[in-house]
């Protein structure tokens, strides 16, 4: 914990207006008689230990004052004056905390961000879809209590910044919603009793409820079979009538799920999202709502169905934002004194001295990530480059389809606890190498380096293909893949024709028609796999990144497909693959051919490049960043959800 003798009066004065219950909450100081407790929370750190990226990083207040904002060393610094001279303040977060993209804590199994976590004293977490990113066991085993697997100092357990082997988080971890799918046991604990000074020796009890965001396990980065969510407002509901039995009178709901309202980090117009429907109709039992996963920013007081108001709040994401919420709680009771209630949204400036402690461990962590990528893989024997022939083939997109069918034929790791089905191994991959939506899996070639002799070092695999999500084995059927290859080509609104094309594993080939239109283009007995022509009436295992079979890179003929097993995510998976292979030689680009390609009137078609997005000073912006920023994007439905 950190203390100063600085308080959070004249923080909260520089920064802006608080959000008050009531008229009486600007008078809650001088209010002796009750017992303050003060709530501080941040969400959707996402690993962002060093600052928040570039898109992320200025915010907006009251009359369109920008704020520069981002860094645990900043953020420390500011939680030690708001704690100051508080005797109940309590420190957590409605989820997202690790599972990021910064390359020194994703890189290192997310342990730098849980040892800058409990050196700022986080008392509690709810878990996010993203603490499932790699599956429950390695969120409760290993972040939670430590447990290494398979092998210290290369998949996780490193040394910290005090020379200590990772021990696990300082803090627990919650969710009421996520349970096993076999039996309807809840993973995590689904919700915790804090005990708060009320002065003489007595103790008041605080309540917190924890509620993941609806459907995370079918979401592509957190995709679990074996797992589901429950309704969020039954199950809040049902907590609060729990815990009110348990005679906990003060009784706060911390969500993983949000809002939007409006541009202004510390107040709310026009709210709309599932957190402030939720809010409005949930038990009046509780007294604050503390929301997260959609990335914004707001500071409301919103009736509950009684007409009574109580906090909603969100703090941004990537380490912008510390809300505070003050509670009084009547020392008889326990009850919280709604109209005293206040909250204020602090902006996690970078024009304070940073946290010296925390400071070292940013750079601690940053060295150790630039060493960790200097260590060297394997070798390659050439270039790999996203360039593709005629057919719309390249030696990147063959290497990826490779690796993915090997990552479809690994055995279930040690910790890989959500599947339903056992792990049969996959009969051929692919990949979306331009896909119809989104961005594509491969960030980058793999250019062959002579001065190391084609060393592969362990930075440059990772940064080159991958976004986090998993690599997922399916049974689909025969027609099915057919029909995937036939969506490789659509005929947009103005004419003509796109071609997305899907590069195949080396143990396909496959040929199409152009001068076919889209829809019939490819004979299935022109498609072989393993020098079969391909069944459309028989079942075959595949392998691809959630993202695809799950149609989110537009391919919906995948749609349907059953007995999923979820392999490792696809940037430990393809240096895994580096790893193992040693030496990875580019192929001929003979997978993919063309029938009647000299014909009059024949089209391979406009193959889409997905868009580089850029900073406002025009720099190509991080694959990380870039991602953030499409997923934030408004569509023709409204706004997206940041994933």
């Amino acid at each position: 914990m950190f203390f100063t003798a600085a308080g959070a009066l004249a923080t909260v004065t520089a920064v802006g207006t608080h959000a008050f219950a009531s008229g009486h909450a600007r008078d809650a100081r001088s209010a002796d008689e009750y017992v303050d407790v003060q709530l501080l929370n941040i969400t959707d750190l996402h690993g962002y230990l060093q600052a928040a990226p570039a898109g992320n990083s200025v915010i907006t207040g009251a009359g369109g004052k920008k704020y520069t904002v981002g860094g645990v060393a900043y953020m420390a610094a500011h939680l030690e004056r708001l704690r100051a001279g508080r005797a109940n303040s309590l420190f957590f977060a409605p989820g997202d905390l690790f599972s990021g993209w910064e390359f020194p804590a994703e890189s290192l199994a997310d342990e730098p961000t849980i040892e800058a976590l409990n050196r700022m004293g986080m008392n509690f977490a709810s878990a996010g879809n993203h603490e499932f990113d790699k599956s429950p066991a390695f969120l409760s085993q290993h972040m939670v209590d430590g447990i290494s697997y398979p092998t210290v100092d290369w998949d996780n357990s490193f040394v910290d910044s005090a020379g200590q082997r990772f021990h696990g988080a300082d803090f627990p971890y919650y969710s009421a919603n996520m349970v096993w799918a076999k039996d309807g046991r809840t993973v995590l604990p689904p919700y915790n009793v804090e005990w708060v000074d009320a002065g003489r020796g007595r103790r008041l009890p605080v309540g917190f409820i924890h509620l993941t965001v609806l459907g995370t396990e079918t979401m592509p980065a957190s995709y679990q079979p074996g797992l589901r969510t429950l309704d969020q407002l039954a199950t809040a509901n049902r907590c609060a009538a729990e815990l009110k039995a348990r005679g906990v009178n003060a009784i706060v709901l911390s969500m993983h799920d949000g809002a939007v309202a409006g541009g202004d980090f510390n107040s709310g117009t026009n709210p709309s999202g599932p957190a402030y429907e939720l809010a409005l109709r949930c038990s009046p039992d509780i007294d604050a709502i503390v929301c997260g996963h959609w990335h914004t920013a707001f500071n409301l007081m919103v009736p509950d169905p009684n007409g009574v108001r109580r906090p909603l709040v969100e703090a941004g994401c990537h380490g912008q934002i510390i809300n505070e919420i003050n509670l009084r709680l009547d020392p008889s009771t326990g009850k919280v004194v709604r109209e005293l209630t206040t909250s204020t949204n602090h902006p996690n400036t970078r024009d304070v001295a940073p946290h010296p402690e925390l400071a070292e461990v940013v750079k601690y962590w940053a060295g150790y990530g630039t060493r960790r990528a200097a260590v060297p893989l394997g070798k390659q024997t050439g270039s790999f480059t996203r360039t593709r022939n005629a057919a719309g083939e390249s030696t990147m997109g063959d290497l990826v389809a490779d690796w993915a069918l090997w990552a479809g034929r690994q055995p279930q790791g040690p910790m890989n606890d959500a599947n339903l089905d056992p792990p049969v191994p996959a009969d051929l991959a692919v990949i979306a190498i331009a896909p119809r939506l989104g961005q594509a899996i491969i960030a980058g070639d793999l250019v062959y380096d002579a001065a190391t002799g084609g060393t592969v070092a362990f930075g440059k695999a990772w940064n080159a293909v991958g976004f986090g999500d998993p690599i997922v084995t399916a049974t689909v059927t025969g027609q099915q893949i057919h029909d995937a290859l036939e969506q490789q080509w659509t005929v947009p609104a103005g004419g003509g024709l796109k071609y997305a094309p899907l590069a195949v594993s080396a143990n396909v080939r496959y040929s199409f028609d152009a001068t076919g239109p889209a829809g019939d283009r490819v004979d299935p007995a022109d498609v072989l796999i393993d020098g079969r022509p391909l069944d459309v009436s028989r079942s075959y295992r595949i392998a691809a990144p959630s993202y695809t079979l799950l149609n989110q890179d537009g391919y919906p003929a995948f749609t349907g497909f059953t007995k999923p097993f979820r392999h490792n995510r696809d940037f430990e998976s393809f240096v895994a693959y580096v790893k193992e292979r040693q030496r990875i030689e580019p192929a001929p680009l003979n997978r993919v051919t063309v029938k009647n390609g000299g014909v009059t009137g024949a089209r391979i078609g406009e193959i889409h490049a997905p868009e580089r997005l850029r900073s406002a000073a025009g720099a190509v912006l991080p694959r990380a960043e870039a991602a953030a920023l499409a997923a934030n994007r408004p569509t023709a439905e409204g706004f997206r959800v940041p994933c």
